[in-house]
């Protein structure tokens, strides 16, 4: 049988010292995964993307999957991938990986035609930097990113006018800055997941009253959504502006005061593909995993 490791955090795997408050996700994920791969004739194995005695030529392929603990330790993370992608196939592939750990890509998106949420790099995050945003948008709330990250890490909403939060609270370098788009908190975020390009399915996530991060670790929540023509048109506007041929992605949008959705994040790299809201996901993944394999 082709054997494929499935490369996790060790924070999320079951008797784990220290967990993850999401941990609980992975838990949901993989097993729907290795089900529909072993239907495939595809074994799929839980790896420590750290671990000191990885072996990735002992495997056929490798999946980046849960491997959120990589934000603060991007070197060391992009060296393993590196090491693991010179030794058998990597999805997805190394420079899909590299293009889409910072987020200065959401530029290019722009560039390429995406509906992208309007968005500014800066060296550092200060009162000046932030009072230029504000007027640049035309706006009194934003919300300031790392440009690496994700699960809301060192994440922050910003009101004009009250001071900035603590530094420990804010990116740790270059940022990112957006507007705050109150659509989060009404209609909430959705996300598209595409298996080998294809449409699986899509979740409406929703944060916990009084804050906007959809985040499960946060309160948040996800619901089924059924996908509408224009909306999958432009979750799919997103997808074609990347030249490569992506095993998994999700497009995470926003709807702006006029309704119309706009890109958050192309997530590339690690995203969760929500289980729950798409029973068919391990079944697309492992036919998808085998065909690539053959």
């Amino acid at each position: 049988m082709t054997r494929v490791a499935f490369l996790a955090a060790a924070c999320m795997l079951e008797g784990s010292d220290d967990p993850r408050s999401d941990a609980f996700e992975h838990a949901l994920e993989f097993p729907l995964l290795r089900e529909g791969c072993a239907e495939h004739g595809v074994e799929l194995v839980e790896q420590v993307w750290n671990a000191p005695d990885l072996d990735a030529s002992a495997f056929d392929a490798c999946v980046i999957g849960t491997t959120w603990d990589y934000m603060d330790q991007r070197a060391a993370f992009e060296a393993r991938l590196a090491e693991i992608a010179a030794r058998c196939p990597l999805f997805n592939p190394l420079e899909v990986v590299r293009w889409n750990l910072d987020k200065r890509y959401l530029a290019e998106l722009a560039e390429r035609g995406a509906p992208v949420v309007p968005t500014r790099s800066c060296e550092r995050v200060d009162a000046a930097t932030l009072e230029a945003a504000f007027d640049e948008f035309g706006c009194d709330e934003l919300v300031v990113k790392p440009l690496v990250g994700a699960g809301a890490w060192r994440q922050a909403r910003v009101r004009r006018g009250e001071p900035l939060p603590a530094a420990s609270e804010l990116p740790p370098a270059e940022a990112l800055v957006q507007p705050f788009l109150a659509g989060i908190e009404t209609h909430g975020e959705l996300s598209f997941v595409f298996i080998d390009g294809d449409f699986s399915h899509a979740a409406r996530k929703l944060p916990a009253p009084n804050d906007y991060r959809v985040q499960s670790m946060f309160g948040g929540r996800e619901v089924a959504h059924d996908a509408s023509a224009p909306e999958l048109q432009a979750a799919r506007r997103a997808l074609t502006c990347v030249d490569a041929e992506l095993l998994y992605a999700r497009v995470d949008m926003l709807p702006d005061a006029s309704g119309a959705l706009l890109v958050m994040e192309l997530e590339l790299v690690e995203p969760y593909l929500y289980p729950e809201q798409g029973p068919q996901l391990g079944a697309r993944f492992g036919a998808a995993l085998a065909r690539r394999l053959r």
